[in-house]
This record gives C-alpha cells, sequence and structure tokens, in this order.
C-alpha cells in the first residue's frame, strides 16, 4: 500500500481523538458547560463563550479529516462501486460537519422559531446522521465481501443499530430535557468508532480478488 493511501486512511484513525479532545479543551472555556445535558453545537451556537473559536477547533478540521478518509476509501476500495457510495457518503459527512459549523445554531440551539443559521445547522447535522449510518449499513455487507472481515460486518452492524437506537434516545431526551448531550454524544461517539474501525481493517486487511471486488 503506497504512503498516501496509508496517510488518508489514516486520518479516520486520528477522528475519534481529535473529536474527543477538541470537544473537552473547547468545553474549558465554557463556563458552567454540562457534558450530560448540553448539544455539542451549543459551544459555537450564536452567544456562545466559544462561538468564534469552537467550528475552528471542532468542525472545520473534522470535517478536513472526513474527506481526507474519503479519498483514502475511494482509493483502498476502487474495485467496488458500494465501496465506492460509502467514500462518498463519508464525504457527505465531511461537508455537513462543514455546514453544521459555518452555519451555527441559534442560541441554546432549541428556539421556537428558529433562524436560517439554525435551520441549515439542523439539516447539516441530518445529513452527518444519515450519511454516516448508511455508509456503516453499507459495510456490514461489505465488510465480509471485499475486506474478507466478518468482525468489521458485524461491528458495522452493531453501529447501525446503536445509531437508531440512540438517536431515538435523542429524541426522547429532547423531549424530557434531560441527558440530551450525554445520547448525542453516544450517538456520534458510535459513528466515528465505526471509522476507525473502519480505517483499521482498511489499513489492516486484504482486499478479495479484483474480479470479486467487481461485482460488488
Amino acid at each position: 500500500m503506497k504512503t498516501l493511501d496509508r496517510l488518508l486512511l489514516g486520518s479516520g484513525l486520528l477522528i475519534p481523538l481529535w473529536l474527543l479532545a477538541g470537544v473537552w479543551l473547547t468545553a474549558q472555556a465554557y463556563p458552567g458547560y454540562d457534558h450530560l445535558q448540553q448539544a455539542m453545537s451549543q459551544l459555537g451556537a450564536v452567544g456562545s463563550p466559544t462561538h468564534d473559536w469552537s467550528p475552528r477547533v471542532n468542525n472545520f478540521p473534522l470535517a478536513a479529516l472526513f474527506i481526507l478518509f474519503a479519498w483514502g476509501l475511494a482509493r483502498r476500495w476502487q474495485g467496488s462501486k458500494l465501496a465506492l457510495l460509502s467514500a462518498g457518503l463519508v464525504l457527505l459527512h465531511g461537508l455537513g460537519s462543514l455546514g453544521a459549523g459555518w452555519f451555527p445554531c441559534d442560541q441554546g440551539c432549541a428556539p421556537a422559531q428558529p433562524s436560517t443559521s439554525q435551520q441549515l445547522h439542523n439539516l447539516s447535522g441530518l445529513l452527518m446522521f444519515l450519511s454516516l449510518t448508511l455508509a456503516s449499513a453499507l459495510w456490514a455487507w461489505l465488510g465480509n465481501r471485499i475486506a474478507g472481515s466478518r468482525p468489521l460486518a458485524l461491528f458495522s452492524l452493531a453501529c447501525v443499530i446503536l445509531a437508531i437506537v440512540t438517536v431515538a434516545l435523542m429524541g426522547q431526551a429532547a423531549q424530557s430535557g434531560q441527558l440530551f448531550g450525554l445520547y448525542q454524544r453516544l450517538n456520534y461517539g458510535v459513528a466515528v468508532l465505526w471509522v476507525a474501525g473502519l480505517a483499521w481493517a482498511s489499513l489492516r486487511r486484504p482486499a478479495v480478488s479484483p474480479l470479486r471486488m467487481a461485482a460488488i
């Protein structure tokens, strides 16, 4: 495998670490911020103490890492159309992260009458959720077929299930006003850990024969 491919795929391993460090660091400058109750988006919300630099620490660098990883996936599994589709979905996730940072949510992130920026922020967040959930669903099928890894396939399937369960819990928490931050972190944590798992498998596992991959 070429050095460029290793660097591109390695960006996927960096994503969970960057997210953890970036959110923790940004929250230190937000007095009274509660990770269990508050959404990560509130770090960059209009009027927050960290409004100006939260997207520069979190959304924008993460967007770049996702885009680089998508490029790496496309190069690594170029023989499979479905794998290329998954790379495109990861790319969309990166663009969603860019949009979520570029368009901050309103103060509190849950206004009765959301601004245009809030609506675009929400749309970006929806794109982020759907793109990685669909990508992991693809790899629940592809994992064993083109990477020869049943553990990757099962891990991807488990992540799809956990993503759906935690997003449902997020919806309930939004209604009750309790523990939204916790469930959001669990939801996105599952997503970025799946990315790291796929990056690791892509770096470590040999591909199946080109003829078989071309049929998938």
